[in-house]
């Protein structure tokens, strides 16, 4: 008798034809997380806990259950912008600006310039969308 070899795939491979997020497979779980996360977190705010502890919970749980990257497969999905959201929310820079952005308010915080912590992150907030609607008009002309 032959014994057919298993063939391994990566997780990422959509080689079958059918794509994992709409086959229903896998999707089932990762909804309750959201909704699970979400209920969490409602309910921390709801009666007051740390606000760090709840975003910690909510990035740890994320980080080890894949929820992040279903999430931005799922933003993916849609037509026409979804692919370039995708890029968007890939691209270094942006991750690299909004991290400087973190630590420049929060030793601002700490010295009392808390109004023109607001104000500076207005304007970082509004540099960041402006490169995005840049990018997005870009991309269809």
């Amino acid at each position: 008798m032959l014994k057919r070899l298993r063939v391994r795939r990566h997780p990422a491979d959509f080689s079958t034809g059918v794509d994992p997020l709409l086959s229903g497979k896998r999707a089932w779980p990762n909804i309750l997380l959201v909704v699970g996360l979400t209920a969490l977190i409602v309910a921390g705010v709801y009666f007051d806990w740390d606000a760090r502890v709840l975003a910690g919970v909510a990035v740890l749980v994320g980080l080890v259950s894949g929820l992040f990257v279903w999430l931005v497969a799922l933003i993916g999905l849609v037509p026409l912008i979804g692919p370039i959201i995708v890029k968007i929310l890939s691209f270094g820079f942006i991750w690299l600006l909004n991290a400087m952005g973190y630590l420049v308010s929060y030793i601002a915080i700490r010295r009392g310039y808390s109004r023109d912590v607001l104000t500076y992150r207005g304007l970082t907030m509004a540099l960041l969308i402006g490169i995005v609607i840049g990018y997005i008009v870009a991309q269809f002309i």
